[in-house]
């Protein structure tokens, strides 16, 4: 298989989050014959009704390359020039399922066993397809993740802590402001004090950082608002514990801190020869949970244009990513 024209495929296949079904069929329908040629086997786990899983196993695998088949809005198409592969889940991540394909292809033809691809849905949500695939593990253990890290192993990944805040008021004229009780007013000074709360560091992931993302209220411009909301995000790069304290004493009085998500920071491992490099996103391994394995991270491209109208791929790592991918399974395969 060619890494650059099935990358260009799997852009071209839209499949944001809940909507995974073609792209996983297609995978599929790519694996089965690719596997089965070799004494191997395709699975598909069904997660929800619609939404699979996609898993290949040759041998009893013992190590475990995986990305997710699922894209952030909106469908971009694919499109190429003489340096990279452009549009939707480019880089996050069609073009690490099709270098982790290729990857494959070349070592079942070299006769390396004993390893799987876990293609799963949902990660750009809420991970639903990696918590799934944790209840349902196969004796693996190694994971390789693939993200766009630029071709470097993370040896650390921030992890999330998501918040939504409400506040309530009463409604009045407008004209008569003293009749009511302004929820917005009311957010927007719980969201001051949430963001003077003194943010922790550490030597290896660097700072934590607040986004505040979404804010929404109110019912008309002469019209006292009654209530108002917020989503927030800490990028964690520790024990959530003193933040979700110090959270709750911000709004304490003014609005309700609602927690939606949490995901823990990683320190990762690595790898003799390969270059390194620590990431601020999050990934699906802390909902693998140890399930499949030891986790590496790794995957080509940049994340500072992925959930962009400018994501791509270049194409020079795409090619490399193939040789990496196979280089670590086997490595790990003699660990």
């Amino acid at each position: 298989m060619d890494v650059f024209s099935l990358t260009r495929a799997l852009v071209d296949i839209e499949s944001i989050t809940g909507s995974e079904e073609r792209i996983g069929d297609y995978v599929a329908g790519l694996l089965e014959p690719l596997f089965s040629r070799f004494g191997g086997r395709v699975e598909k786990m069904e997660v929800e009704p619609r939404r699979n899983n996609v898993l290949a196993c040759i041998g009893e695998p013992r190590v475990t390359l995986s990305t997710h088949l699922d894209t952030v809005p909106p469908f971009i198409p694919s499109s190429e020039d003489g340096e990279f592969i452009w549009g939707r889940g480019a880089c996050d991540v069609k073009g690490i399922i099709a270098a982790m394909i290729c990857a494959a292809e070349k070592l079942l033809e070299e006769g390396v066993r004993n390893f799987a691809l876990l293609f799963v849905v949902g990660e750009e949500k809420n991970s639903a397809g990696a918590f799934h695939a944790a209840r349902h593990p196969r004796g693996s253990r190694f994971l390789i993740n693939g993200e766009p890290t630029e071709n470097r192993l993370a040896i650390g990944s921030k992890g999330a802590l998501r918040y939504e805040l409400r506040a309530s008021g009463r409604m009045a004229h407008s004209a008569y402001p003293e009749l009511g009780e302004s929820a917005i007013e009311k957010l927007l000074d719980a969201l001051a004090r949430v963001r003077a709360i003194p943010l922790p560091q550490d030597p290896v992931l660097g700072p934590c950082t607040l986004n505040i993302g979404q804010i929404s209220g109110g019912r008309a411009p002469n019209v006292i608002p009654d209530h108002a909301e917020a989503s927030l995000m800490f990028r964690l790069v520790g024990d959530p514990a003193p933040l979700r304290e110090a959270v709750a004493r911000a709004v304490e009085g003014l609005a309700e801190a609602r927690e939606i998500l949490c995901i823990p920071a990683l320190k990762l491992g690595a790898l003799d020869g390969f270059e390194t490099t620590v990431v601020a996103f999050t990934t699906d391994i802390p909902a693998f949970g140890g399930a499949w394995g030891e986790p590496f991270l790794i995957g080509p491209g940049s994340i500072h244009v992925a959930h962009t109208s400018e994501e791509r791929v270049p194409r020079a790592q795409l090619a490399e990513a193939v040789t990496l991918y196979q280089t670590m399974v086997k490595r790990l395969l003699a660990a």
